[in-house]
């Protein structure tokens, strides 16, 4: 582990209010995507696990790319909490001042909602991936990927926390949309890892 990794987990462990549950599910994600792409490179290294090395090959293209993203989609939702945090600072003197940070807040409180429904979806993408390749991965990093499995969803259910408790901020039609899809994203997320874990047991005779 290197000074840079300190350094974030330094930063959530600050009194700052960011980075936060968005952000560190966000970094949860990256985790994933990271143990999914080695169990891909351990799969497509040997001719054994050669059912597998076309949907390794796949994953190693999603997750490298979804690494940097993951880190992109923390900073975005550190900046949208920093937003609200701005708006809501905002003079509230006279009725044009009252007006404009009412407006304000809302804009930020759907963004700050929006940021962690992202990190969500991309959970949900990455775990409906991970039963096919389950049956097909290299036996021996198995653990790993399901490791990789419950940290993704780990990561949705942490996002969805933070979906949540943005929605009193935003119009009443907003909140009911996004507190309904992101319920769907964690019952879809729940099957998805029990999909992944039962296969993964019944390759190691678990």
């Amino acid at each position: 582990m290197n000074e840079g990794y300190i350094s974030v987990l330094n930063d959530i462990a600050s009194k700052n209010a960011t980075p936060g549950g968005g952000a560190a599910a966000a970094l949860v994600l990256g985790h994933s995507y990271s143990l999914v792409s080695m169990v891909s490179r351990l799969t497509i290294g040997s001719e054994k696990w050669i059912e597998g090395h076309e949907i390794s090959n796949n994953l190693i293209e999603i997750c490298d790319n979804g690494i940097l993203n993951s880190i992109e989609l923390a900073k975005n939702d550190c900046d949208a909490f920093n937003n609200v945090m701005m708006s809501y600072r905002l003079p509230k003197t006279n009725e044009s001042e009252i007006s404009i940070r009412k407006e304000k807040i809302l804009q930020s409180s759907l963004e700050a909602t929006i940021a962690p429904f992202i990190i969500a979806e991309k959970s949900l993408y990455l775990l409906s991936l991970l039963p096919e390749f389950a049956s097909k991965a290299n036996k021996n990093a198995l653990t790993d990927l399901a490791s990789a499995s419950q940290l993704a969803y780990s990561s949705a259910f942490i996002a969805s926390l933070n979906v949540r408790v943005n929605t009193p901020g935003i119009l009443k039609e907003d909140s009911i949309k996004y507190e309904s899809e992101v319920k769907k994203i964690i019952s879809q997320c729940t099957s998805f890892n029990e999909d992944t874990q039962k296969i993964i047991s019944s390759r190691l005779g678990w």
